[in-house]
């Protein structure tokens, strides 16, 4: 089923994610509608809290980058070894960052026709359960990691806005606002205040 997403302004988008204590079919609908919804929106990630659901899980697809870049930027953008993950992140934890960070642009499918310069670490190492509550430890680079981090960030309660320097958050005020209101036309189902 392809779900509604809450548009940047929405309460739950705030909220700090609950565990996921065991696999039902409630949970598997709704791992299977998050892909349909992500898929639907032309996404490269979604997670819970922007359907509407306060629990740790979302779920990215960086294949669908990888496949659009030239060579040149595949090695640029993900490493030598990467060539994307299609996966569920299901109670997910970092527990290890890299030092060395770097900054590229984000987007938001709650905060639709924006993007922002956003820095992050280059490498990460995360415990999660997949779709099957199967423990995995990975480690993940690039633009993998990247789309990672940002949808974990979203079962913390945290926008990629919260980590812009003021200045470029003041300078997205008025299109934001936009946002809130639903003054804007999106190719995707939203729900706004």
């Amino acid at each position: 089923m392809n779900l509604s997403i809450l548009a940047y302004g929405n309460h739950v988008l705030k909220q700090k994610c609950s565990q996921i204590k065991e696999t039902s079919p409630e949970i598997q609908k709704l791992v299977t509608d998050m892909w349909e919804t992500m898929e639907n929106a032309n996404g490269c990630g979604l997670a819970s809290p922007q359907i509407g659901k306060t629990l740790q899980l979302f779920v990215v697809d960086s294949q669908i980058m990888y496949k659009n870049l030239d060579t040149e930027d595949q090695i640029l953008y993900f490493g030598k070894d990467d060539k994307g993950i299609k996966e569920t992140f299901i109670n997910a934890k970092i527990t290890r960052s890299s030092e060395e960070t770097w900054e590229d642009y984000e987007g938001c499918l709650s905060i639709p026709g924006l993007s922002q310069k956003v820095k992050r670490p280059w490498e990460i190492t995360i415990e999660y359960l997949d779709q099957h509550f199967i423990k995995h430890t990975k480690t993940f680079t690039g633009l993998t990691a990247r789309i990672i981090q940002h949808e974990y960030d979203h079962t913390l309660g945290v926008l990629y806005t919260d980590r812009l320097k003021p200045l470029a958050k003041k300078l997205m005020e008025s299109k934001l606002k936009k946002i809130i209101n639903g003054n804007i036309t999106v190719g995707y189902p939203m729900k706004f205040l």
